[in-house]
């Protein structure tokens, strides 16, 4: 069993096609064709049912792809090691943030970041805080940036708490509310909000506060996307609370200040283990002290 190899079969897991894995890997398809025949044999299972228009993982290649990425992130874990040993960050950086993130300037951070270690390869991924901190829990994220609860604490990783803020109210200038100063919780009870699906942490701060002030809304438009809400907003259908240092960066909306506001706090969360060498360096750029981070119960 070799590393190319489940090179190979990973490539054709996430792509579903030969064709365009073999493209990835920047092989002929007959190579990587015969690669994975190779495995199949030497496992004594196939791994793959191909059909002329589908490419689908059998129940040995379910079982067998978590333990060929674990392998493969394993290799270049060591890689990196290696290198950084020698004075040379390289490796991976895998980063989750929510779209609303203000504490820190991604793209500025990232691109500082790309300047002093020109070898390390960045991906960035989008999401809830949810499935952020998960992706950080089994490894497919270094490290992530959250929207969440003051009251939050995610277990099972590191985490630092960058800054502490409030919701504010966004409605379109047409709105009867556009011409307030402020809003209370009570006044915006009897509008009708469009808000991120029940569950997020992005949700829960505006249910947490509205529950706590004994009152009730209606959150008629349920999306995944914060540009999305935005443009319900502007529509003038709807009403939202965003995170307020977010929400003044808007085009064509009010924002107002919410009396008694609902409270948020953005928290920078990497693997209770050793970081990469590439997430070490990325956190020690953001002033962050991972020793530290790991001494605190």
């Amino acid at each position: 069993m070799e590393l190319q190899q489940m090179r190979y079969v990973v490539a054709v897991a996430d792509l579903r096609n030969f064709t365009r894995a073999a493209k990835k890997c920047l092989v002929v398809q007959s190579a990587l064709s015969h690669q994975i025949a190779r495995l199949e044999k030497e496992l004594g299972a196939r791994l793959f049912d191909r059909t002329s228009r589908h490419v689908r993982l059998t129940a040995a290649g379910e079982a067998f792809l978590p333990a060929a990425r674990q392998a493969l992130d394993a290799a270049e874990r060591a890689r990196a090691e290696v290198a950084a040993a020698a004075g040379e960050v390289s490796g991976r950086l895998a980063i989750g943030a929510i779209p609303t993130l203000c504490a820190v300037d991604i793209p500025a951070a990232l691109r500082e970041f790309h300047l002093r270690h020109p070898k390390v390869r960045i991906h960035l991924k989008e999401g809830p805080s949810k499935d952020l901190v998960q992706g950080v829990q089994d490894g497919t994220l270094d490290v992530a940036f959250l929207g969440v609860l003051p009251s939050y604490r995610p277990k099972g990783v590191s985490d630092h708490e960058l800054a502490r803020g409030e919701l504010a109210a966004v409605v379109a200038p047409t709105h009867p509310l556009a011409r307030e100063a402020e809003v209370g919780l009570e006044r915006l009870a009897a509008e009708t909000f469009v808000d991120y699906p029940e569950g997020t942490a992005a949700r829960a701060q505006s249910e947490e506060a509205f529950e706590a002030s004994g009152l009730t809304r209606v959150v008629a438009f349920e999306v995944s996307g914060t540009d999305f809400i935005v443009r319900l907003v502007r529509s003038g259908l709807v009403v939202a609370l965003l995170p307020a240092a977010f929400a003044a960066e808007l085009a064509g909306v009010t924002v107002l200040p919410v009396r008694d506001a609902p409270a948020r706090t953005e928290r920078l969360v990497w693997s209770r283990f050793r970081p990469t060498p590439a997430a070490a360096a990325f956190l020690t750029g953001l002033g962050i002290d991972t020793e530290a981070a790991a001494d605190r119960p």
